[in-house]
């Protein structure tokens, strides 16, 4: 196909704007040597788009994905590591206090010397008690010890909203325990998954012998068969999409049983937690599956099993010894070629840990009451355009779309930071050892959920921490949430004009507020309620449109030869798709009689395209992308970007794209919902 330009397709040419504020302020933003304009925009829009960047990048030594998020992750964590040496230093700050709390957590994780001299002994406590069970009769015990520590073995137990009342806290139990990423990992035919099975294999038996076991490879074997009897009883990602697959809320005795021979009053007794009167089971199989092995599997295999539960959630906090050994399996998972340094891991797991406290101090530098409004104001620009579109869709009945606008309206806005932040008192935290801070701050986060059971929930609070790359939509609380850390370049920026701000962070926000009407998002009502709010009909004409987008992302493959899911990643699928064609309609909206001005030999629409483009560019490693393709809901970047697109007659409009080009799908293929 010839090249065509992308310059002069829509309308005769205006003025090209003068170098302004906002254009000034674009300047770091674009690079024309960031593209590749001998790959028409209409063939291939991603590499048209960032491949002069993708083909001049070098993925830094630490990563095994590197793109927009990750250049303002790095930005994020040099401010959050100045706030840090800041706190860490000031030896004066009150015992206790936030500050002092913060550079006391950051300080023992960057005391390698510390995390040398100690070796195992962090661990000997747990392992000590592994040591001492006596009989599988025993493990449901341990089993309780370790969950309270924060140590994820055999199965979840946790606290949370009820799913057909999301205002009651109830207790949940989910299927889990695996050292390998996926249950699919246990089970693949292929070499490159049999070679990675062999491989963990031999990473656990290492990490054995560093703490002194007699016969590594032989315990390591036990592990793999534990875990793989734990796999077989696991649902499949794609089973695991429908919420009321995953909900069964049943008495206790009728988890008891479920699962005969499970000594669930030890379990609760060693939590330190009353048992609840009820609970859900998501996966009632994997718990009967896990039944039958609790008494079947000998106790020295159960130990192993245990023992490696410690040993993986522990290396990382070790001696050098055993992060190089834990990083040895990341690296098959993701091709990183080196570790990250040590100040980045601990800014990394400062964040985790203490995240309202560190988090309070990021807002105060990085993200102004001013900043917070505008946001607010760009989300409510969004939820109108959201709006009109339901109240035109001509596949949805006037009873759903009235429902739907119900749900639309009843949105809890987060930006930016919460409105209350979390009190950390109590919180024993040192400056002598990063794993016992760890345990603490876990210790108190489990206690303080465990806590509100049978308790009206809190859905004041987020789920991620204030300097976050990242946003999400919570389907219980009905909320749209944008951490600061997000709403920052190339996502956003107030000196932008529209074009770049909508097509960048409005797209994310447009992403967030479709989560709401997605696959699974569309089955809780307004006030996050698992509930059939849909006539019989229009849900079958969502199903029938949703299944475009399955078959859509079906067909495409990276490294020439690992399919996507298209059923596994709908959601994200739909939500890309919905979240452009909505951040679209506002910025039309927005810019609506303004002068359409060429900046840099582009037209706003285009701009608009690009600066989706530009927040997805991503390096990936091969191993990174196959991991990817096989645990992560979300699609490949560049699938992310031509997938929707080439949806959307928007994005054809813009860049002269005709039936026939590679962009443009056939319109009896074509996927629309929102």
């Amino acid at each position: 196909m010839p090249h065509r330009s992308p310059l002069g397709l829509l309308l005769p040419l205006v003025l090209v704007a003068a170098l302004g504020p906002a254009a000034r302020a674009e300047s770091s933003y674009w690079n024309r040597a960031d593209m590749d304009t001998t790959c028409a925009p209409c063939r291939d829009f991603y590499r048209y788009a960032e491949g002069g960047w993708l083909a001049n990048t070098k993925m830094p030594p630490g990563y095994g994905s590197y793109g927009g998020f990750d250049e303002l992750g790095d930005r994020n964590e040099a401010v959050l590591h100045a706030i840090l040496d800041r706190d860490t230093a000031a030896s004066g700050a009150a015992a206790g206090g936030d500050a002092r709390r913060v550079g006391d957590y950051y300080a023992a994780c960057m005391d390698s010397a510390a995390a040398e001299r100690a070796g195992v002994t962090p661990m000997q406590l747990d392992l000590a008690g592994i040591d001492a069970l006596k009989s599988p009769a025993d493990v449901p015990s341990e089993l309780g010890w370790l969950h309270a520590q924060g140590t994820r073995a055999a199965f979840g137990f946790g606290a949370g909203p009820d799913p057909r009342r999301s205002t009651l806290t109830i207790a949940s139990a989910g299927q889990g325990g695996l050292g390998m990423p996926e249950r699919d990992y246990y089970f693949k035919g292929d070499s490159a998954s049999r070679a990675l099975r062999t491989e963990y294999v031999a990473h656990v038996a290492r990490l054995f012998r560093m703490i002194g076991r007699p016969n590594p490879l032989g315990e390591a074997g036990r592990v793999m068969a534990l875990e793989t009897a734990l796999a077989g009883g696991s649902m499949t990602r794609a089973q695991r999409r429908d919420p009321r697959a995953v909900y069964h809320k049943v008495p206790l005795d009728t988890l008891r049983a479920w699962t005969p021979g499970v000594n669930w009053d030890a379990y609760f007794s060693r939590r330190a937690m009353r048992a609840p009167d009820s609970i859900n089971v998501m996966q009632p199989d994997f718990f009967r599956a896990l039944a039958a092995r609790m008494s079947a599997t000998p106790l020295a295999d159960w130990q192993a099993y245990l023992r490696w539960m410690v040993v993986r959630e522990a290396s990382p906090m070790l001696t050098q010894a055993f992060v190089d050994e834990d990083f040895s399996w990341r690296k098959r998972l993701t091709g990183a070629t080196e570790v990250l340094p040590r100040w980045k891991r601990c800014v990394g797991a400062t964040d985790g840990d203490l995240g309202d406290l560190l988090g309070r101090e990021y807002v105060r530098e990085r993200f102004t009451p001013q900043a917070r409004e505008r946001a607010l104001a760009m989300v409510k620009n969004l939820e109108a355009a959201l709006g009109e579109r339901i109240g035109a869709l001509p596949w949805m009945s006037d009873t759903t779309q009235r429902a739907a606008r119900v749900k639309l309206d009843a949105f809890a806005e987060k930006i930016g930071y919460p409105d209350k932040w979390k009190d950390y008192a109590g919180v024993p935290i040192v400056r002598t050892s990063w794993l016992a801070n760890r345990h603490a701050t876990t210790r108190w986060e489990i206690a303080r959920d465990i806590a509100r059971l049978d308790k009206p929930v809190d859905k004041h609070e987020w789920a991620m921490s204030p300097p976050t790359v990242n946003a999400y939509y919570s389907p219980s609380f009905n909320s749209i949430n944008f951490p600061a850390g997000i709403l920052q370049p190339p996502f956003y920026d107030p000196n932008w004009d529209d074009a770049l701000n909508y097509g960048a962070i409005g797209a994310v926000i447009g992403h967030e507020m479709t989560h709401g009407f997605d696959d699974r998002g569309r089955q809780f009502d307004a006030d996050g309620n698992m509930r059939d709010w849909w006539t019989a009909a229009d849900a079958n004409r969502y199903k029938e449109r949703a299944d475009k987008v399955v078959g859509q992302f079906d067909g495409y493959t990276v490294l020439d030869s690992v399919r996507l899911n298209g059923r596994v990643t709908l959601g994200e699928n739909i939500a890309d798709l919905g979240g452009l064609a909505v951040a679209y309609a506002a910025f039309q909206k927005a810019s609506a009689g303004q002068p359409r001005l060429q900046r840099d030999g582009l037209w706003p629409e285009q701009r608009f395209f690009l600066a989706w483009a530009r927040v997805w560019r991503t390096l990936d490693t091969p191993e990174q992308l196959r991991t990817q393709v096989e645990t992560d809901p979300h699609s490949p970047a560049q699938w992310r970007v031509d997938g929707p697109l080439s949806n959307l007659d928007e994005f054809a409009k813009a860049f002269g794209c005709k039936e026939g080009d590679a962009m443009v799908r056939k319109a009896e293929e074509r996927a629309r919902i929102w």
